[in-house]
């Protein structure tokens, strides 16, 4: 069978093929073979040696008849080769035959050949041949060498070109769709035969390519972190397409087209809409930002070598869908603004002198955020990429996913922006009302009593109009019921309208949680939006579960994808990893992206990242508890549980071990214990100092180091970290190194330290070695080394390290580097 090769020299014969077909004169339709031939009358007297062919069927077919006539003087071997051409190869040899005449010397001999030719020739695609070639040509090759004397080489010898006579022929080829199917005598398993069956009918569809890329096709919640959308684009697979790409590397002539939702404009420097990261990990053509006024900030890398940037003269409207388009055209860039409606609001052009450089195959492409920028804050709608084509906006064919969803973000912030100045503005009446009254002087020592200890101040609404109240009359119940007395009254306003927006969740899941809690959901829903409208949105995460399987109201997938992008948006951790996983999946009619669902699952790491150094706020350490392990669910308690009032007696008994649980138990918020990070430091301190535990000594001297809830001292923090480090304990080896590299800069001993906390198993001194290598600071060691530092993390990542997983993640779903190929459902897993 004919298979692709190695390109090699083509064959002499090949190349030939035009020279015959012009100047040969005996070839025609008629004549199916050429030679030099003898005149009749000389026959009898001259023995010469000559071949002839003749071709009985002249078609490329299996099994094809061919007569070779020929007359040797010698002893002498005859060979018959076939050669085909396609249209990317030429010169391939098909077919071969040899024999040898030694004992009948000038005798006119006849040999019949059958010709087998590969079933990628002769037979149209079925179950077995998969890809049958399209031949141009195949010319059949027959000549006479003598049988040589001595010990010259004898493959030149037998060659085409040295034969002592010679001759060829064309054979007609047959186009795939006209070939016979094969019989391969052989037996379909039955469901192979079925699905043949299946397909045996269907017209065979050519390959289409254009260079037209659908980015995005979902909406994506990009909640201002620097985690976003990364692709990457390969080159062409149609020659004609990656010829006119390479061209245009000097001169590009691309347009992109992205749908956005704006809740704000950049908080500070530059916010990523879209940019293309270079192999040195630096800003190329095009890198598209927001800045702080709302203005698109524009970055292109010229052809030689330098960078420029523009800025649009109008800005970004918020909270309404819009269209951004870019075309660029060499030096120009050419931006409009668009509505819903398609009609044009905005538009500007730039002319530079120099070309721009752009290869969208040397590098990888951002939506939102990533290591270097923060995404903006609010939503992507469909973003279309047209690689080799300049458009105009009518041009341009990007609609929306569904309008629907579309036109129900733009009524949930309209909602929500109502709901906002009635709490702020609820609040900053009671709060005034209350000062006034602090600061008046009581005329008798009863009104000063009723002051103190009367009903707290509260407000009627009357400043709102009848219909505005009738709308909203649940939440203005609810805030006549709130106690406002606790907030400060120079408190930010967005802080008021939160913390509204907790006690207001609050109330409602303390509803819930009684026994009969779940009559009340369906009448807790308008509660739940009014506190995701206040912007705390585990509220929202609670009616995106609502509204998907229909607790207590109807299945409503609409609202189910509304909240949990809102949550998403808001940095609801249940709402992010919800997106994430069915993306992953593609379920629930969202479609299978796995670069989308790398973006939120990588939101959601650097996160847990940030929430394992944080001693504050309300997110819990992450455990991993299976509902059926009866031993760890035991172990979940509280501070009046048997399991924490045990631990805290053995604990007061000097016991190193529960002082030690304890500790961590408090310190984190593990086991269901609150977070308590002053008790738990007493706890670490009380076992550091009367006990001779490394483990207690070494977190007691990170607390020190970090001045988490104490007063800093590096002189006591490094005597314990020395003291937990001689028992053998690998994380305070690392904690050594650790030490020298962030307060002496010392990374001679930081590397000596991590190096040896390595060798014993601690995954936190691979990471930090990895970031040395990376940093360009490793002893010795010129320069930065990005694949050293990937092994090193790798190794961390290995061990369980978060900040190792989230850069080898990294790693695969950008795809730059040898050992890590892009791979992004290896990056989401």
């Amino acid at each position: 069978m004919w298979r692709p090769a190695e390109p090699r020299p083509v064959p002499r014969g090949g190349l030939l093929l035009l020279w015959l077909l012009n100047f040969v004169p005996s070839f025609g339709k008629e004549t199916l073979l050429t030679t030099s031939v003898i005149p009749q009358s000389d026959q009898n007297m001259v023995y010469e040696d000559f071949i002839h062919l003749n071709v009985l069927e002249k078609r490329v077919l299996n099994d094809s008849e061919v007569s070779v006539q020929y007359l040797c003087s010698k002893p002498c071997t005859v060979t018959l080769e076939a050669v085909a051409s396609s249209e990317f190869r030429t010169g391939v040899p098909v077919y071969k035959k040899r024999w040898k005449n030694e004992k009948h010397l000038h005798i006119s001999r006849t040999q019949i050949v059958h010709l087998k030719f590969p079933s990628i020739m002769v037979y149209r695609d079925d179950y077995f041949i998969r890809h049958s070639i399209v031949v141009h040509t195949v010319i059949l090759y027959a000549w006479i060498s003598h049988k040589p004397v001595g010990g010259y080489d004898t493959k030149r010898n037998e060659s085409y070109q040295q034969a002592v006579a010679r001759n060829y022929t064309v054979l007609e080829t047959v186009p795939p769709s006209k070939r016979p199917y094969k019989d391969h005598k052989v037996c379909f398993k039955w469901n192979s035969e079925y699905m043949w069956r299946l397909q045996a009918n269907r017209i065979p569809q050519c390959p289409h390519e254009n260079d037209a890329v659908e980015i995005l096709s979902f909406p994506y919640a990009s909640s201002g972190e620097k985690t976003g959308i990364v692709k990457k684009f390969k080159k062409f697979h149609n020659r004609e397409l990656e010829t006119i790409r390479q061209h245009q590397i000097d001169y590009p002539m691309f347009t992109i087209s992205v749908w956005l939702y704006l809740l704000n404009h950049c908080e500070k420097n530059l916010c990523g809409i879209f940019y293309f990261i270079d192999p040195e990990e630096m800003y190329s053509t095009p890198a598209v930002f927001l800045n702080e006024e709302g203005y698109v900030h524009i970055q292109m890398h010229l052809v030689k070598g330098e960078d420029l940037a523009v800025k649009t003269s109008f800005s970004l409207s918020l909270k309404q869908w819009f269209r951004l388009d870019l075309s660029f055209n060499g030096g120009q860039i050419e931006v409009t603004c668009s509505g819903k409606n398609m009609k044009s609001y905005q538009h500007q052009s730039f002319n530079f002198r120099e070309d721009f450089y752009y290869d969208d195959t040397a590098g990888y492409f951002v939506l939102g955020g990533s290591g270097y920028a923060p995404g903006i804050e609010g939503f992507f709608g469909p973003m279309k990429y047209y690689r080799l084509n300049i458009l105009e906006g009518k041009q341009i064919s990007n609609p929306f996913y569904d309008k629907k969803i579309m036109e129900q973000i733009e009524l949930y912030y309209e909602r929500c922006a109502d709901i906002q100045e009635i709490v702020s503005g609820y609040g900053h009446l009671v709060k005034q009302g209350r000062m006034a009254q602090k600061d008046c002087i009581h005329e008798n020592y009863y009104s000063e009593l009723y002051y103190k200890y009367g009903d707290k101040s509260k407000c009627d609404a009357f400043i709102w109009g009848k219909e505005l109240r009738e709308k909203y009359h649940s939440l203005f119940k609810l805030l006549r019921e709130m106690d406002f007395s606790s907030s400060d009254a120079s408190e930010n306003q967005n802080d008021t309208v939160l913390e509204v927006g907790q006690n207001i969740f609050e109330k409602v899941a303390k509803s819930l949680s009684r026994a009969d809690g779940l009559h009340y959901l369906n009448s807790s829903v308008p509660f739940l939006m009014d506190s995701s409208c206040c912007g705390y949105h585990k509220a929202s995460f609670f009616l995106a579960v609502i509204f998907e399987t229909g607790l207590a109201v109807p299945i409503d997938p609409l609202q189910g994808l509304l909240y949990s992008l809102v949550g998403a948006q808001g940095s609801e951790r249940l709402s992010v990893m919800n997106l994430g996983y069915k993306h992953y999946k593609g379920i629930n009619n969202y479609p299978l992206d796995l670069e989308l669902s790398y973006a939120y699952y990588s939101d959601i790491a650097l996160k847990t990242s940030f929430d394992q150094h944080a001693i504050k706020g309300d997110q819990a350490f992450v455990e991993t508890i299976r509902l059926r392990d009866d031993e760890l669910l035991k172990a979940q308690t509280k501070e009046n549980g048997d399991v924490f009032m045990w631990l805290k007696h053995e604990a007061a008994r000097g016991d190193a071990a529960a002082q030690q649980r304890l500790a961590q138990m408090l310190f984190w918020g593990q086991q269901g214990v609150a977070k308590n990070p002053e008790a738990a430091i007493e706890w670490y301190s009380k076992g550091a100092l009367e006990t001779e535990d490394p483990i207690l000594i070494y977190d007691y001297a990170i607390i020190l180091f970090k001045g988490q809830g104490v007063k800093k001292n590096t002189i006591l923090a490094l005597e314990l970290m020395k003291k937990a480090a001689s028992k053998g304990l690998h994380q305070a080896v690392n904690g050594l190194g650790w030490y020298y590299h962030n307060f002496k800069k010392d990374y001679i001993k930081a590397a000596k330290y991590w190096l040896k906390a390595e060798e014993m198993g601690n995954p936190d001194a691979s990471y930090n070695l990895g970031a040395l290598h990376l940093d360009g600071i490793y002893p010795g060691v010129p320069g930065r080394n990005r694949t050293l530092a990937a092994e090193y993390f790798y190794k961390a990542a290995q061990g369980g390290h978060i900040e190792g997983i989230i850069r080898c993640s990294l790693y695969y779903i950008i795809g730059n580097m040898e050992n890590f190929p892009r791979d992004p459902e290896k990056a989401v897993m």
